[in-house]
């Protein structure tokens, strides 16, 4: 492989957190993409976008893996243990999670353009090959994902 894989992970854990909503389903996530792209190195071809092979790596993961855990429902998701003891004081980090909340609350293909192009910083281009749609398409969701977390966030234009 021509790229190194390791100078990806940020942007990988960007993209599985906005696919999970949780830090330690994140990173499982992220693990998973990894060894799966390692054992499928001889499939990549060198010279094309390794960033959206592993993004589209990743996102194949994540949906095959959710309509396995659909069938197999292990126990409630609502468990006490998965929410805080305590609140948080400081106004960056509330907002910031009132930001993350939005951003999950969005449509999942919403949520999945505005994540790619606009917190990951691929290209249009590169978030249409990774999602298996045109080019417009991405531009029409960015549009209405960034109004939707306007309205979600009381920044109504």
């Amino acid at each position: 492989m021509s790229d190194d894989v390791l100078t990806h992970i940020p942007a990988l854990r960007l993209f599985a957190r906005s696919l999970t909503g949780r830090y330690g389903d994140a990173d499982d996530l992220v693990q998973d993409t990894l060894v799966r792209a390692i054992s499928s190195a001889a499939s990549y071809t060198p010279g094309t976008n390794m960033r959206a092979w592993l993004f589209t790596i990743m996102r194949n993961r994540f949906y095959n893996d959710r309509v396995k855990r659909a069938r197999e429902r292990p126990g409630a998701e609502d468990c006490v243990s998965g929410q805080p003891s305590s609140p948080d004081g400081q106004y960056w980090h509330v907002r910031g999670r009132e930001i993350e909340a939005a951003l999950m609350g969005l449509p999942p293909a919403y949520r999945q353009a505005v994540v790619l192009v606009l917190v990951t910083g691929e290209s249009y281009q590169a978030a249409g090959d990774i999602l298996g749609v045109d080019i417009g398409t991405i531009k029409s969701r960015i549009n209405r994902g960034r109004r939707l977390l306007q309205v979600a966030l009381g920044e109504e234009v």
